[in-house]
């Protein structure tokens, strides 16, 4: 998957006024967040923003196409909608509307992780709670903030016995998944990851997926 998306970009550039954007895959596309809260998704070169109540009231006056994916074959369809040509033609509501997908999505993420406890997340047990608890990711805030690949390589720094399994499951566990549902083009980023951090002259076909 290309890097350099020019959708990618534009969107930074356009929307440079909510804060810090960063970009990550994930869905097969790229996730855009700030401060580590997803509030869009870039796919096949479209922009679609969180759901939001701002967002709501344009939809009902002009209707915006969702964003659906693939799961095992069946589609589904995730709480974002498609910028139409119209709405990058207007830069300012652009901006106002995206900026409510944010504030949506930084609250549902405040009052989630106040309640929630690590092992409540998907793939986690209450076992890898206290593990990641001793590494000090003692909350679903802290675990989201640091990601699954520092949250991994501190739980490596401890035990060594810790491996693809555990990686794969901490992604599932950030972004909502089950480690064995989570995008392929996620695990392959994953995989490649793990593959140069402790294997980098390994064949990724002689890695043991279900290694801890």
């Amino acid at each position: 998957m290309k890097t350099n998306n020019p959708l990618v970009k534009q969107s930074k550039t356009q929307l440079a006024p909510l804060g810090k954007i960063e970009s990550r895959t994930q869905f097969g596309g790229y996730a855009l967040t700030v401060e580590k809260v997803i509030f869009a998704y870039i796919n096949e070169d479209a922009l679609y923003l969180r759901a939001s109540e701002a967002l709501q009231t344009y939809h009902t006056q002009r209707a915006l196409e969702p964003l659906v994916y693939r799961k095992r074959g069946i589609p589904v369809q995730l709480n974002y909608f498609k910028v139409d040509a119209k709405l990058w033609q207007d830069p300012e509501q652009l901006l106002r509307l995206s900026a409510s997908s944010l504030h949506a999505a930084q609250h549902e993420l405040a009052n989630r992780t106040v309640t929630l406890r690590l092992k409540d997340l998907p793939n986690l047990s209450l076992r890898m709670e206290m593990m990641l608890h001793k590494v000090g990711i003692s909350s679903v805030k802290v675990l989201h903030e640091m990601g699954s690949r520092q949250s991994w390589l501190k739980l490596r720094a401890v035990n060594k016995h810790i491996g693809l399994k555990t990686l794969m499951a901490l992604e599932g566990a950030i972004s909502g998944h089950h480690q064995a549902a989570l995008p392929a083009a996620i695990r392959d980023e994953l995989y490649a990851w793990y593959v140069k951090t402790l294997h980098p002259k390994t064949r990724w076909s002689n890695v043991n997926l279900m290694t801890g």
